[in-house]
């Protein structure tokens, strides 16, 4: 029985080779996590080079970052209440990515749930000294309307006019921005200050400080209920999309549209859908945002959580429970640019895992093969 000689052998007698891609026919769930946390390494490294380069010593910096972050109970719940907002848009990219709907509107959605659960509060659609059972889940309801409403438009253009929903979605960003500003420096403005007045306080998320006199350890915990209630919305959203009929339909058409339609899955329906259940939970974040901290509206809300859930779906490889502890890494990445100089290092790091991410997706899809010219196969 003969054996084939060795890579190594046949390049000693002078064969030639080449690089060739070959796409996967199936991908392992453990390479996507392999794949994932190689890219995020890299990102580390490239990052800690760029902070070599203008004279920072990178592990200090990493080492400092990872205690302004985790480094107490304190900081951790203040980690926890950055992560909150971040959930929800990672959760709302996920289900459009899933379905191959790239919406990038998360960051107009967020700011029209502010919008609309603000109205509740400020128009006032419910009286100031309304029970808290009642103002809170009425602008958690409208909040989800708002950003369902912002997810509707480009989801019925894509449906039915095959609109490109990149650029439909980037650009009602903008418009969500301008017309809450509207609102904030005019309508709603506290004494031409660039925000509204103060919500009552019984249109507030409860805080674990806020039961400090009962329980003495929750002193300065600035943790709140959208915490809780972004995980809960995560196990939803992982039951609809792997235990669901309509989940099935999504990944289905996500996978093969073809195979979709042959089925007699309704796709116009389910896109129109699908954007306005990502733009409910875009909605919803910022609904918990200003309830649960800035208690009002202004413009400074975001600190680009939109976009920041774009990088977090993809790292998470569209798997919603995955999103929790990577938000939460992320929420300390947020927390401590605010400890470092230069204080714009943290979103350095967030686009070079972009970068990296795009990158590793290649590699995720498809496989190198190193093979002998003249003998491919």
């Amino acid at each position: 029985m003969t054996t084939k000689p060795s890579l190594f052998a046949q390049y000693r007698s002078g064969a030639r080779f080449r690089l060739r891609m070959e796409p996967r026919l199936e991908q392992p769930g453990w390479l996507g996590l392999i794949v994932s946390l190689g890219a995020v390494t890299f990102a580390l490294v490239l990052g800690g080079i760029v902070l070599m380069l203008v004279g920072g010593d990178p592990i200090r910096a990493y080492a400092f970052m990872a205690k302004a972050a985790f480094g107490g109970i304190g900081v951790f719940s203040d980690t926890l209440v950055k992560a909150t907002p971040l959930i929800l848009v990672s959760l709302a990219a996920v289900v459009a990515f899933r379905m191959r709907l790239w919406n990038i509107g998360a960051e107009g959605q967020f700011y029209l749930g502010a919008f609309g659960a603000s109205l509740v509060v400020l128009t006032p659609l419910l009286p100031p000294e309304t029970s808290p059972w009642l103002m809170i889940p009425a602008m958690m309801v409208m909040g989800m309307l708002a950003g369902a409403l912002w997810g509707f438009i480009p989801g019925y253009l894509k449906a039915k006019y095959n609109v490109n929903e990149i650029i439909s979605t980037l650009m009602m960003n903008y418009i969500a921005v301008a017309w809450n500003n509207y609102f904030i420096f005019d309508v709603w403005s506290e004494g031409g200050f660039q925000m509204s007045r103060q919500f009552p306080k019984t249109a507030w998320l409860p805080r674990l400080t806020d039961y400090a006199a009962q329980v003495p350890m929750f002193r300065g915990l600035t943790i709140h209920l959208g915490f809780v209630i972004a995980l809960i919305a995560a196990g939803v959203v992982w039951w609809i999309m792997y235990r669901s009929r309509w989940g099935y339909e999504i990944r289905l058409i996500g996978d093969n549209p073809r195979a979709a339609r042959y089925a007699g899955i309704n796709i116009v329906r389910n896109t129109i859908l699908v954007m306005m259940l990502s733009g409910a939970l875009a909605g919803l974040g910022g609904m918990l945002e200003i309830s649960g901290v800035v208690h009002r509206l202004q413009g400074a809300i975001s600190s680009g959580y939109g976009f920041t859930g774009i990088i977090i779906a993809w790292l998470a490889k569209l798997n919603p429970i995955l999103v929790v502890p990577i938000s939460i890494l992320f929420g300390g990445l947020l927390l401590a640019g605010r400890e470092i100089q230069p204080s714009g290092i943290p979103m350095l790091i967030q686009g070079i895992i972009l970068v990296c991410l795009i990158g590793s997706d290649f590699l995720f899809r498809n496989r190198i093969r190193l093979v002998q010219i003249g003998q491919e196969a």
